[in-house]
């Protein structure tokens, strides 16, 4: 009787995925399985041939339909969508789906019976890669290296040349070695992932986890719906802007590529002006003191630079048949504190609208008519940026209904440490900017009333400062270009940290009960949240039970002199280093955490719901027009039984398109 399947699939499409996502990949004509590596209840690892002709044994297939039998892959999303696709076309009597006729969810296995090992490596801190988990915990069956020339070989089309005939695809009779070596290393990725299994049986993952993932990979299915005819448009007035922008420019500073930065330093240093750099930050503080010829040209590159645009073709690189698209989270995708990273369009970093009448813009690009949208916007890429939200759509006879946490991260350090004031303003829905520079410099507050000057001083502290930052903390926030100047900034930090002490302690709380955990490869506890040193690992327990993962940490010494705690982890190069923190830090990622943990909390109640996407600590809904607005609200506003005492408040918007209110 089989339990549990371990899979691994390799696969071919004229797709390019990582453009694409596999659930556009799968929809490709020249889409196939090649190999299908298995494993049942942990045995022998067997490599069925299917671009050979060799089959699938049934009661793999009917185990793999069977939801009752749980299903392990590496990135399980992979392998369950591509079984979707292959399962429709080849057998349909066995495909299955879930969910409602109403939903879009439909083309996709039920993801509630998988169970992806990149999960659980992720939620014990470890990369998000199969060979980068191999590395860190040193398997004896590594991922063999020989994988992307092979999956270059075999999954992708071929360049047509004299030489292969040709082909457009590399088949196993052209070169049978490689085939050979191609199914060797579908083997060693089920045994790997198999190995990756057996090291961390005793760091389990969650039911609760668990069930957030299978929800998750529920929205991932469900896509949101794409405005293709806007998007469409969108991609054609950008190149028409562009290629207007790059004469204008060439016209004005008679070099032969203006996009070059070595040119345009050249050019640049021709008139006066030495810079290092020509990004974006370099080129905003240039414009401030630049003479106007040269100021004009740099307004041309900065319209020229804007990348955001880029969006409108990832949507349609990724965009499925049915005019969603899908795949866009990947869950656990920052293992610090457990949120989810965007992937493909990346609605997580989504340009914010600031058009008045953003119904007229829209309407302008739809119809496609370049000259009007320049003459009332003038800078069109800008306005196509500020326009990427609202390429998204309901299907129609639905609306969207956007619904947002209220200061979340803020809500949840006043509740952890104790800043009763701060609680306060949030019970009595006041304005917590206003209440911070009321605390901060002991007068009245009031936004467009008495020291309303002061709420900004207020706004930029409370962005800045609540996890130890200082004065370089408000500079990068962007203090100085608000207009605060050098010598308010320390003040500005004291002030702050004179009126949060609770908040302050909190930090150094937390940092004496992680060296404390470590130091004495003990448990220890403060403020709700439990410390533990375990196999190695300094395990950050959060009020909903779930578990935040340190790999390896030790107690050293920092550049000051002082003592300070790293451990193991993906950095900010992308690569797996030594990472140095400290209690402020740790309680950002305890914040981050929990406030994820209040967002799941959300979408379990909410499940009921078509949410067909969600960016920070909001959530977007598909709903039939009589679904009240105030009520999601409510709902999602609910306090969860972990943490009582709490103040939450949601609040929300129906909209026809998606926008930021």
């Amino acid at each position: 009787m089989i339990e549990y399947l371990s899979i691994d699939l390799e696969t071919k499409s004229g797709t390019d995925l990582s453009k694409s996502g596999v659930y556009r990949y799968t929809e490709d004509p020249e889409f196939e399985i090649l190999l299908f590596g298995y494993s049942v209840n942990g045995g022998e690892v067997s490599v069925i041939d299917v671009a050979c002709g060799e089959q699938i044994p049934e009661e793999v297939l009917r185990a793999i339909v069977d939801e009752s039998v749980t299903k392990w892959a590496f990135n399980a999303a992979f392998e369950r969508v591509c079984l979707s696709a292959w399962l429709r076309k080849n057998r349909p009597d066995l495909f299955c789906s879930y969910s409602i006729p109403e939903d879009s969810v439909g083309n996709y296995l039920n993801p509630a019976s998988w169970k992806c090992s990149l999960i659980w490596s992720a939620y014990i801190g470890l990369p998000l890669s199969l060979e980068g988990v191999g590395a860190v915990l040193k398997l004896q069956d590594q991922k063999m290296t020989e994988g992307k020339a092979l999956i270059k070989y075999f999954s992708v089309p071929c360049k047509p040349t004299k030489v292969n005939g040709g082909r457009l695809w590399n088949r196993p009779q052209h070169s049978p070695d490689k085939w050979a070596t191609f199914k060797a290393y579908n083997k060693r990725d089920v045994e790997v992932e198999m190995s990756i299994q057996k090291v961390l049986a005793k760091f389990p993952v969650p039911d609760s986890v668990w069930e957030e993932y299978h929800l998750s990979e529920q929205i991932n299915d469900r896509g949101i719906g794409l405005d293709r005819q806007m998007v469409e448009q969108a991609i054609q007035l950008d190149a028409q802007s562009r290629d207007e922008l790059s004469a204008e420019m060439q016209k004005l500073t008679q070099l032969e590529n203006p996009n070059s930065v070595l040119q345009m330093k050249q050019w640049l240093a021709d008139h006066g002006v030495e810079v290092d750099s020509l990004d974006k930050k370099a080129v905003k503080e240039l414009l401030k003191t630049a003479p106007p010829e040269l100021a004009q040209a740099l307004e041309l590159r900065q319209q020229l630079a804007r990348s955001s645009v880029k969006k409108y073709i990832a949507m349609e690189n990724c965009v499925c048949a049915d005019g969603r698209c899908r795949g866009m989270f990947q869950f656990y995708g920052a293992n610090r504190s457990g949120r989810w990273a965007g992937r493909l369009i990346q609605l997580q970093n989504l340009p914010q609208n600031h058009i008045l009448d953003l119904a007229s813009a829209r309407s302008l690009v739809k119809t496609g008519d370049y000259e009007m949208l320049r003459l009332l916007y003038e800078d069109v890429p800008d306005t196509l940026s500020q326009l990427i939200r609202t390429a998204f759509v309901p299907k129609p006879g639905y609306k969207f209904i956007v619904s947002d946490f209220s200061a979340i991260e803020a809500r949840v350090i006043a509740h952890l440490a104790g800043e009763a004031w701060r609680t306060e303003v949030f019970r009595s829905n006041g304005d917590i900017y206003c209440a911070s520079a009321s605390a901060m410099f002991g007068v009245p507050v009031e936004k467009h009333g008495v020291n309303g000057h002061l709420r900004q001083k207020g706004k930029i502290a409370e962005l800045a400062l609540g996890y130890g930052g200082s004065v370089g903390a408000l500079k990068a926030m962007g203090a100085l270009d608000m207009g605060l100047k050098e010598e308010e900034l320390q003040p500005l930090v004291s002030a702050w940290r004179q009126s949060n002490p609770n908040i302050v302690a909190f930090w150094w709380d937390v940092d004496d009960a992680v060296k404390t955990a470590i130091r004495g490869r003990t448990a220890t506890e403060t403020h709700g949240i439990r410390f533990v040193y375990q196999s190695a690992m300094l395990f950050i327990q959060l009020p909903s039970g779930r578990r935040l993962a340190y790999v390896k940490p030790k107690i050293g010494e920092n550049k000051f002199g002082g003592e300070s705690v790293t451990y193991e982890g993906v950095g900010a190069t992308k690569k797996w280093e030594r990472i140095e923190s400290y209690g402020p830090k740790f309680v950002e990622n305890i914040v981050q955490a929990i406030s994820r943990d209040i967002l799941c909390y959300a979408m379990r109640t909410l499940s009921h719901c078509f949410i067909c996407g969600h960016i920070h600590d909001e959530l977007i809904i598909e709903a039939s027009q009589g679904v009240d607005l105030q009520a999601i609200c409510e709902q999602m506003g609910r306090v969860p039984p972990w943490l009582p005492g709490a103040v939450l408040r949601a609040d929300g918007y129906e909209t026809e398109w998606y926008r930021k209110d």
